[in-house]
């Protein structure tokens, strides 16, 4: 049995307390800091000169290829996910459990490792596959720079969002339906695709609304693949040329196809209704068996959790390995270092995972339990910085810092800071998600004993609360140290994480290095995962816009 869903925990005539919006307007004004920067910074370009860098086929191309990455990639995603999806929840696929979190656990892989391990594996020359067809006469194998590494990249790393989406989805389909097709004459594969499909619908689109952005705002894989995307074009401009009005312009270009994207997620979602009308939010399903898709099956999960998952691990522990023989453990870096880079990232991302937490709290309860124009707003607004990326993020803080903070500049709190715009919209989805299945009428019993709001809050909803706060802790965590570009441009000067040092590592062909560091990165973040995946339920983990939930008696 699961708690029942509320649309809101108030009513619109209900005023919020004066400390809980003199706590969330600032934190929404923070975030909206970077998008304030970009249009600042390109209405001092003029127009003229504003229309030639628009207009400029680079320009052109980039925004091209931008948008191709958004609308192909959760295609691709979603081939993946549907499967895997209805295999590990609905079939009798041998070890499903395990399918279950292996196929998550790609979560956890950095962009940037997973990019290099792809041409490591299938670079054109001197990777893995290259030098098993030698021996066939094959020299050198074709380029899988540009959009095909990329695509490749992008829906390794991506289909788990999906995958989690689809999880969802299959776990709110009630079996009478299916039952009734069935009873009709239609077969399993008939039923899949005139019954179960359809009804994905919401959670394909919010699934492919989720992937779209991370494909905008990727800048590891679309770097290390040399595809000219809006995140390397930026990072280009900014680090190799002086003209910050370019860059400047091609940000808020992104970050106006980010934010278009989210609002028509948006209204898409503001026609939905999601709903079950029976006392319990799963159901019980008949097991599909596989009979003789079983081996395909298995076939199918392994080649898939070898190439996300698998694969970037044996290539770390290869590099690891051919450094330790060809140069000895005095050239692979030092545990002390190791440990060092390892502190400096968990004790960054775990500022991160805090700060969004204290900032979310005051944000959701205000959107949930006292529903108005103004708390809508305010927490809108928290989303906005996940349709920003990092690059974004950063340059927009490094106009703000050296020119009116010069004392926060390149400091940690600057950082953290970064992060919190970032990634303060996962926190506040997931603790949404759990203060929305918490019935007012708890809180409405305690303060009619007498009870003040505060003690209320402390002694009733927050225990509560409890699991959805540390979920969204873990998975701002999680996000928060595979982060590259916002942490290259604002870490301080001698502050280096793993994910920077795994970066400035590669750029200088030192493979051992890198590969130690990503080995300590690969298990921090899958133990991260394992550590979320416990903690909470599959419809906690989509970080989506707000969905809405409306109680059904």
């Amino acid at each position: 049995m699961c708690a029942r869903t509320w649309e809101s925990g108030g009513t619109a005539a209900q005023k919020p307390p004066l400390v809980l919006v003199c706590v969330a307007i600032p934190i929404a004004i923070a975030v909206l800091m970077p998008l304030t920067y970009l249009v600042i910074r390109t209405a001092g370009v003029g127009e003229e000169k504003l229309l030639t860098l628009i207009s400029r086929p680079r320009t052109l191309q980039v925004l091209l290829n931008s948008a191709i990455l958004a609308i192909v990639t959760p295609i691709l995603t979603a081939a993946i996910a549907v499967p895997l999806a209805f295999l590990t929840w609905r079939t009798d696929l041998p070890w499903r459990r395990f399918w279950l979190i292996a196929t998550t656990l790609p979560l956890a892989v950095p962009d940037y490792v997973c990019s290099f391990a792809l041409i490591a594996a299938f670079g054109p020359k001197g990777s893995w596959l290259q030098w098993l067809l030698e021996p066939l006469g094959v020299q050198e194998l074709p380029e899988i720079y540009g959009w095909g590494g990329t695509l490749l990249a992008l829906t390794l790393l991506t289909y788990p969002y999906m995958l989690l989406s689809i999880w969802t989805g299959l776990q709110g389909i009630h079996p009478a339906q299916e039952e009734a097709a069935r009873s009709l004459g239609y077969n399993q594969i008939e039923t899949f695709w005139r019954v179960t499909l359809p009804q994905l619908r919401p959670s394909l689109l919010a699934g492919g609304a989720i992937v779209a952005m991370y494909a905008l705002q990727d800048f590891g894989a679309t770097t290390v693949m040399r595809f000219d995307a809006f995140t390397r074009a930026i990072y280009i401009l900014y680090r190799y040329t002086f003209d910050r009005h370019q860059a400047a312009t091609l940000a808020l270009m992104l970050a106006g196809l980010v934010l278009l994207l989210l609002w028509l997620e948006s209204k898409a979602r503001s026609r939905a209704v999601y709903y079950s009308q029976t006392t319990t939010c799963y159901h019980s399903h008949p097991t599909v068996r596989l009979r003789v898709w079983k081996l395909p099956a298995l076939i199918f999960c392994c080649v898939v959790v070898s190439l996300g998952l698998i694969l970037p691990l044996a290539v770390t522990l290869f590099w690891l390995w051919r450094s330790w023989l060809s140069s000895g453990l005095s050239e692979v870096a030092s545990l002390q270092k190791l440990l060092e880079l390892a502190w400096h990232s968990i004790f960054a991302s775990g500022l991160a995972a805090v700060a969004a937490t204290a900032c979310a709290l005051p944000v959701v309860v205000l959107s949930v339990r006292f529903p108005s124009r103004l708390t809508t707003a305010i927490e809108r607004c928290t989303y906005i910085g996940f349709g920003l990326p990092g690059i974004v993020v950063a340059l927009s803080l490094v106009f703000w810092g050296a020119n009116y903070l010069p004392w926060l500049y390149q400091t940690l709190p600057m950082l953290v800071f970064a992060y919190l715009v970032m990634f303060l919209s996962q926190s506040v989805g997931t603790v949404r998600s759990s203060l929305l299945q918490i019935t007012p009428q708890l809180e409405e019993s305690a303060r009619s004993l007498g009870k003040n709001p505060w003690q209320t809050f402390t002694a009733i909803t927050f225990p509560l609360l409890r699991s959805g706060v540390w979920s969204g802790a873990l998975l701002v965590f999680l996000t928060a140290i595979k982060e590259l570009p916002a942490t290259l441009l604002l870490a301080p000067i001698g502050f280096n994480t793993l994910a920077v040092h795994i970066w400035k590592a590669t750029e200088n062909v030192s493979y051992s290095d890198a590969a130690a560091s990503s080995l300590v990165m690969l298990v921090v973040s899958i133990g991260s995962t394992l550590l979320l995946l416990s903690q909470t339920s599959l419809k906690e983990l989509i970080t989506e816009a707000p969905i809405l939930i409306k109680e059904v008696d």
